[in-house]
């Protein structure tokens, strides 16, 4: 099998490839790749069975038809110790301090595999309330939240790909309105998807322009004008694409596990609303490799073509949950207690396309109601003959007929549920498909519209170069291949810009209709679209029976997603601009530039460390142009080099460039920091952090400028420990036994306050 273009051999290579060091043999072709995943997930049937479904599970894969999750796909058969699974909701947040940090620890855990982690953060006290106990108030869940977020950014530095994470609250938490408010802080919380979880209750009290108490643990703490608090959360999401919103009680009422279990979370992407240590596995039917007929009026995908494929792919990813390995054995019991799977669709935009359906038509969610109805039944059916085959999840009861989502099913597909059972609890979700749609072609992803037919990609060479590959949709590929240089229509050929928030509602509401979980779908809204018309497109979502949305407007926070540029070489009658996605280039160096040096004495090192960072003028203001380290002492001067290289570059390229210190100051050294007149630095490059911190806050701009670590990391008064442990017994590094900050020099030994861990000498 061959790639369609360099970018999705390049996608190939640099995630899903299996390289390993050891002699074992590699993926040389996507071929290799595909009969390692098809062998690792056969290995769930029995011997004499095994070959006979790796051949089908290959051919189900062949042309990119069926694309499992990317983690199947990276993992699967590599012996790796890493789940399959893409993402987990974790386990319910105790309200209090041991609680709370045993489950950031399963979460640090469980990002350390590769899985992404969603959380319910309303279970912890608002701020202010009293800890019985300790005398003193609590700092509420965004203060822990805080916490997750540091983690999140430790873990992801250690491995291959970006942590994700999704934090939900209660609409009626009372610390809802900064969870709402934390976005518009852009060093805030940036490793995570925020979601408020908005009941029937609170949407009637709206309709309705009552008061909403603010409750937690049974306690009103106040109330708040429902229509405020709505117009809070839609300002903040107009004007920083976030919080998102659930609709958290439709989510559980039209859940097949309704009965056994209660959702109040969500994974990253918003596809899968899960139980506590619920996991989502996830695969895509590629609808863009399925249609016959390219653009004639008799284009269509063949029914039993895809009945076919999609009943490989639920024993495909029904499989998948007995090979795949699990983080936290919590995830694993969850997992094949109910054996929950997310069946969901890629490349709907370019299949209708191929079939002459504009998108957001009515004519393009009929074709995709009958779609998704045809895989909803197969699926069904072919979870029910698995549960003849190999046995019913074990949590099945027979209620589950009763439940929402299994009323569009037909008589014979019930009937089926009735003798046999089910193999799975829930079946069907439509993710972002992403990487794995370039993948595949550069088809359209998920449900989405096609964003951009045709941009530019920038791609580094190994030399350190750069070169430009252009890059276009799956159904223009095709399009240029059937009609060569003839224009696209232009009434067909429509992109996300084009479409207005109605037809992005249009087709979410039609697949939302036949689907068991969620969906992941951006409502792309113009950056000029007025704040009322914005606020009405949530609302008329929740009537239109979706579970959870979330939108997207151009704005000042967070940018645009992907620059668009008119191409000289882009025909005046062709309304399809060629999209270019550039990074800033680094701006020139002139021949004199002025900044400051600052003088930082480090205890653990003999000599001092100078900071120098030079300003560019812009506009008539100072911003910090590049920065360096110096220092006599030549223990840091590889890890000082390459710093102040990265950070010049950083700098260079301008634009909000105050998370450089933000960083910094997160760094903890396990071998300990600095006491310093009682207060804790916990690095040398914290130290640093500040120092750029204070330089861009304007202050002392002199030719040199002397500070110590603890003048840089905080400006104020600093005379004793909070502790009043005294200057020669404060813990300078951390215990080698328990790893706590708590070593101390006491008598010529050195002991750990927390554990007894004793050295001397």
């Amino acid at each position: 099998m061959k790639f369609s273009n360099a970018l999705a051999r390049e996608i190939w290579d640099g995630k899903y490839r299996f390289k390993p060091d050891d002699g074992r043999r590699s993926d040389k072709t996507v071929d290799d790749m595909i009969e390692r995943v098809s062998r690792a997930v056969a290995e769930a049937e029995a011997p004499k069975l095994r070959q006979k479904w790796a051949g089908r599970f290959a051919e189900a894969l062949a042309d990119f038809r069926f694309i499992p999750g990317g983690r199947i796909l990276a993992g699967a058969g590599t012996e790796r110790r890493v789940t399959l699974f893409n993402c987990f909701v974790m386990g319910t947040i105790p309200d209090s301090l041991d609680g709370i940090f045993a489950h950031l620890g399963e979460a640090a855990k469980t990002m350390q595999q590769g899985g992404g982690v969603g959380m319910d953060f309303s279970t912890i006290r608002p701020k202010g309330s009293l800890v019985v106990g300790v005398a003193s108030d609590a700092s509420g869940p965004l203060s822990f939240m805080d916490c997750w977020d540091s983690m999140c950014r430790t873990v992801m530095s250690a491995g291959q790909r970006r942590g994700a994470m999704m934090g939900c609250m209660h609409i009626s938490h009372p610390d809802i309105e900064e969870f709402i408010d934390a976005k518009h802080d852009r060093a805030r919380l940036r490793n995570f998807n925020l979601s408020v979880l908005v009941s029937d209750a609170f949407m009637q009290c709206l309709a309705e322009k009552g008061d909403w108490p603010l409750v937690f643990d049974g306690k009103v703490h106040r109330t708040v004008a429902a229509t405020d608090l709505w117009e809070r959360l839609m300002r903040s999401t107009y004007d920083t694409a976030e919080p998102g919103v659930i609709f958290v009680d439709r989510v559980n009422q039209q859940n097949n596990l309704e009965y056994c279990e209660t959702i109040s979370a969500s994974n990253p992407c918003g596809e899968q609303m899960l139980p506590p240590y619920g996991a989502c596995l996830l695969g895509s039917i590629n609808l863009a490799a399925l249609v016959e007929g390219h653009f004639t009026d008799g284009a269509q995908i063949e029914d039993e073509a895809l009945v076919s494929l999609v009943t490989t792919a639920v024993r495909f990813l029904d499989n998948v949950i007995d090979i795949s390995l699990f983080p936290l054995p919590q995830q694993e019991a969850e997992a094949k207690a109910k054996r929950r799977i997310g069946l969901g669709i890629t490349g709907l935009a370019d299949a209708l396309l191929f079939c002459g359906k504009t998108y957001g038509s009515d004519e393009a969610a009929d074709l995709t109601r009958h779609w998704l109805g045809l895989i909803k039944r197969s699926a069904y059916r072919a979870s029910a003959a698995l549960a003849e085959e190999k046995g019913r999840f074990p949590d099945y009861a027979k209620k589950i007929l009763k439940q929402p989502g299994l009323d569009a099913l037909d008589a014979k597909t019930r009937n089926q549920i009735k003798e046999h059972g089910l193999r799975n609890g829930c079946l069907t979700s439509i993710a972002p498909t992403g990487t794995t749609s370039l993948l595949a072609g550069n088809v359209s992803s998920g449900i989405e519209p096609v964003f951009a037919y045709s941009y530019n990609r920038r791609i580094l060479n190994r030399d350190g170069s750069a070169r430009e590959e252009k890059v276009e949709d799956y159904a223009m590929q095709k399009w240029r291949d059937l009609r060569g240089d003839e224009i696209p229509p232009a009434d067909l050929f429509v992109s996300a810009q084009d479409l207005a928030p109605s037809d992005h509602l249009k087709m979410l509401a039609a697949a939302q209709q036949l689907i068991d979980s969620s969906i992941s779908k951006t409502i792309n809204c113009p950056e000029d679209i007025d704040f009322e018309s914005f606020a009405d497109v949530y609302v008329e979502g929740y009537r239109l029976g979706c579970k959870g949305m979330t939108t997207y407007r151009p704005n000042a926070i967070t940018g645009a997603v992907l620059s668009v540029d008119r191409s000289e070489n882009t025909p005046e009658t062709d309304e399809k601009p060629v999209e270019e996605a550039r990074l800033t280039p680094l701006a020139p160096r002139e021949d004199r530039l002025t900044g400051a040096t600052y003088k930082l004495k480090w205890p653990h090192s003999a000599h001092a460390v100078y900071i120098t960072i030079n300003d560019l003028v812009e506009n008539g203001k100072e911003r910090p142009f590049e920065i360096f380290i110096n220092s006599k002492n030549m223990e840091h001067y590889a890890w000082t080099l390459g710093l102040t290289r990265m950070i010049s570059a950083v700098f260079r390229r301008g634009g909000d460039v105050a998370f450089v210190h933000e960083e910094l100051k997160a760094v903890f050294d396990p071998g300990g920091g600095s006491w310093i007149q009682g207060r804790y630095v916990p690095s040398l490059l914290a130290a640093i952090g500040s120092i750029i911190e204070r330089h861009m806050q304007g202050a002392d701009h002199v030719a040199v400028a002397s500070v110590s670590a603890t003048d840089a990391f905080v400006r104020q008064d600093l005379q004793a420990s909070p502790r009043q442990i005294p200057e020669d017994e404060r813990p300078t590094e951390c215990c080698r036994q328990c790893g706590s900050l708590s070593l101390i020099r006491k008598e010529g030994c050195d002991s750990c306050l927390d554990c007894g861990y004793s050295r001397c000498g």
